[in-house]
């Protein structure tokens, strides 16, 4: 009963994250987004920055309750199964840039994104925690998070613009033209994914936490304490390290995973220990299909941005026409629009939630 339990307080941590992702991508109207709902300029953090974290960490997490299947060992059928999702998730992740940018020609082709950098992490992490003892792990974390740091101090890593060495680094392998040029920028850059492997390894531990066969009030301690240390280390180490998104700082990793643990530990303990699920269980809709309901959110979005009908796209006319003219072109009006189109993928996601269809890779 645990198991499943604890599945449930996973799943619906999940489902608040894939629902959180969906809503700060498409609102309204860039020019008309409530603070929270937007990612910090550059030093920093807001409601918006934890959410793409809060999936890797999941991740992590999941990456665990899956080796464990196989014993934490190579066999053929996981080298299989890596590889397979790894290029698939890697593909997903080209097919949306390409669609969001109006089928253009691979020249123009934005290579990182949101589940290259997912599938980077995934096999990275795979490979690691196969290799190397479970003891071992926390002193690779920190390793790679020192090392990045070390990085960033001595090429201009803090620096935002294009002479930043995540900038430079991407620019000279993969070339501008298939870059997210923010500032010179771009948050899912090569460099930049040392620390979210870190990051991912976290949630892989934390993982091994959940499923421990101990008392359920014990494993609650233990999050409790590990998520407070990470969260409060995060903001200590600060003052010399900034916390920021795009440069995904050790910092970042330490107080978003910190964060994610408390959260995680809070639904635990709602869910697992006072059996308290009303409320949550719309989440679960999103939860159990993450991939889908993230892909799909993308897709539809982008179909918006890209159909018109008479000279309008179906984005534009929705917002003006409907929203804006009832409620006034502002950051309400604009929220109701991200969340029109949450609720449309929720009401898929039910379906299949109902018909037990479950679309994995």
């Amino acid at each position: 009963m645990e198991k499943a339990q604890r599945l449930i307080s996973l799943d619906i941590l999940r489902g608040i994250t894939i629902a959180g992702m969906i809503i700060v991508n498409n609102p309204g109207s860039w020019k008309h987004v409530y603070a929270p709902l937007t990612h910090a300029e550059w030093n920093g953090l807001t409601p918006t920055d934890l959410v793409f974290p809060f999936f890797m960490f999941i991740m992590g997490i999941s990456t665990y309750i899956s080796l464990k299947k196989f014993h934490f060992s190579y066999s053929t059928s996981l080298v299989k199964k890596v590889i397979k999702r790894t290029v698939l998730l890697f593909l997903i992740g080209l097919f949306l840039n390409w669609c969001a940018k109006g089928l253009c020609s691979f020249q123009e082709l934005r290579i990182p994104g949101v589940l290259q950098r997912l599938a980077l992490c995934y096999f990275f992490t795979v490979i690691i925690c196969t290799n190397i003892r479970e003891k071992n792990i926390p002193i690779l974390i920190a390793v790679l998070l020192i090392a990045y740091q070390v990085i960033l101090m001595m090429g201009n890593g803090f620096v935002q613009g294009p002479q930043n060495i995540i900038a430079l680094v991407d620019q000279q392998v993969m070339g501008i033209s298939h870059l997210y040029n923010d500032n010179g920028l771009d948050p899912e850059g090569i460099l930049s994914t040392i620390p979210s492997i870190a990051h991912t390894l976290i949630g892989y531990y934390i993982g091994k936490i959940c499923i421990e066969k101990e008392n359920i009030h014990n494993k609650l301690e233990k999050l409790f304490l590990t998520g407070t240390v990470l969260l409060f280390a995060g903001y200590l180490f600060s003052y010399g390290c900034p916390i920021n998104k795009k440069i995904w700082s050790p910092t970042f990793v330490l107080v978003t995973c910190g964060a994610g643990i408390l959260l995680l530990s809070l639904l635990i303990w709602l869910i697992d220990i006072r059996n308290y699920q009303k409320g949550f269980k719309l989440f679960n809709i999103y939860g159990i299909n993450p991939l889908f309901c993230y892909t799909a959110g993308e897709l539809l979005f982008i179909a918006l941005i890209h159909i018109s009908v008479g000279g309008k796209t179906l984005h534009t006319w929705y917002y003006q026409h409907v929203l804006a003219s009832w409620f006034g072109d502002n950051c309400f009006s604009s929220l109701l629009m991200a969340l029109s189109l949450a609720a449309v993928i929720g009401i898929v996601g039910y379906i299949l939630y109902r018909k037990h269809i479950y679309i994995k890779i």
